[in-house]
This record gives structure tokens, sequence and C-alpha cells, in this order.
């Protein structure tokens, strides 16, 4: 099924999603405590940030467990950004285990993260020539290949994430399409079968730096007041202007 999380904020290391936290992304990926599907996520795991530097993320992936890869802790400790995303994956029964099929994917500024499930055929008149226009043959990159054709004709994220989501769960009733994707200066989710969970964070916790910003989650990270559950069929945005929650 999945699970990923994100920060927009001050600047902090992505080992405040994925090692420090008590529940971070690390254990999530062999022990979560809200997952509706599945019981570990050991298809891999990837993660993206930004350079002040470059409007492009810098993106890195593995198809192996997260626990497994010894490099890992230390480049989550000095990888470092405004905006951060980071999911561990268990991968849909069918679908490859493979690199190009594990979150986040990535298309010139955007990141974006599934946690779900959805056919083929309630995305494939979204993506256009799926072969060609997603990364892999897995559901997760047919709907971000969907998402980022949205995206690259102007829409904004938020608008693009609903679009692909009311589709794809009309055509699909069974789908779960709980999508997380950011572009450096904003993050937006849709909440569709699975859970999501927000906290606006003031740099406290583990990992909190110096600053504040909002954390958004699968599940909470830690056992700390304040996380809030995002309604079932809603897009979540978080921006500069603060956060907003609509139905689709």
């Amino acid at each position: 099924m999945c699970r990923h999380a994100a920060w927009l904020g001050a600047p902090r290391a992505l080992a405040s999603l994925i090692h420090e936290p008590e529940h971070g992304l690390l254990r999530q990926s062999y022990a979560p405590r809200l997952q509706r599907y599945g019981t570990v996520n050991a298809d891999g795991y990837g993660m993206g940030w930004y350079d002040s530097a470059h409007p492009e993320p810098v993106r890195y992936r593995r198809a192996v467990p997260a626990w497994t890869d010894a490099n890992l802790p230390a480049l989550a400790r000095v990888a470092r950004s405004h905006c951060l995303l980071a999911a561990v994956r268990s991968a849909t029964v069918g679908m490859p285990v493979e690199e190009t099929a594990t979150a986040p994917f990535t298309d010139g500024r955007w990141l974006l993260s599934h946690n779900g499930r959805v056919s083929r055929d309630a995305v494939g008149d979204l993506a256009g020539d799926l072969p060609d226009g997603a990364e892999s043959s897995c559901d997760s990159a047919w709907l971000a290949a969907a998402v980022f054709l949205r995206l690259r004709a102007g829409l904004p994220l938020g608008d693009a994430l609903a679009g692909v989501v009311a589709h794809a769960g009309a055509k699909d009733p069974g789908a779960r399409l709980n999508l997380l994707a950011c572009d450096g200066a904003s993050l937006a989710a849709t909440v569709w079968g699975d859970t999501l969970f927000l906290r606006h964070d003031d740099g406290s916790g583990a990992g909190g730096g110096s600053g504040g910003g909002v954390l958004v989650a699968s599940e909470p990270l830690d056992g700390r007041p304040g996380w809030q559950a995002v309604p079932e069929r809603s897009l979540l945005l978080v921006s500069s202007g603060g956060v907003h929650v609509q139905p689709i």
C-alpha cells in the first residue's frame, strides 16, 4: 500500500521524516500502525528534496527495504531542504519491484508519491500513450504521468491532482488514490481510500531544527499532540499562504 510523508517550512534534514521520529518512515516500512492494506513496506523507498541553487529536485530511490540500505542514515542526515518528500513502498500485486516503480516520481520541478492502487483502465485515457508517458509499468507511475501531463499544460498543482483522482476514482470504484506532490514552494495531497494526517510544527520535536512549518504524512510520525486527520475524499493544499482542505 505504501506510506509517505512531506515537509514544507524552515530547512530541515530528511532524517526528520525517516529516522528521527519514533514512528518515522523507517519504522513505518516494517511496522506501520494505521496501514489498511498490507503489513510491511519492503518493496523499495525513495526521497526527494530541493537545492536552492536549482529549481529541479534531487531524487534518491532504491528497490530494497529502507532498513537494508547502509547509506541511507548518513544521506538522510545531510540532505536538507525547506521542501522534502519521502516514501516507502508496498508494491501492488503484479506490479514490478524496481527503482523506476518507486516513488517519488519526478518531472521538471515536481515530485509525486502514490499510496494505494488503481487499474490501468482507470488512468489509461488520462496519461496518453502509457508505455511512453509513464516512467514504469506500475499503477503509481501511470497516475504520476497523468498528473504531470496536466501540470505541463499549466494546471495548478492541486487542480491537477484532484482532477486525476476524481476521474480515476469514478472509473475504478475500488481504487485507493492518496497522492502527495510538491513543487518546491507548495504541497498538495489527496485523501481517497487511506489515511493522511497533517501537523503544524514549531520545530521543537525530533529533527525540528530552528523553524516551523507543516508536516504531512500517511500516519503520525510521533506521539506529539496536534496531528489532525484529513477527511476522506479531500484535497489538502499547503503553501506560504496557509493550509487549506477542500472536498474532491
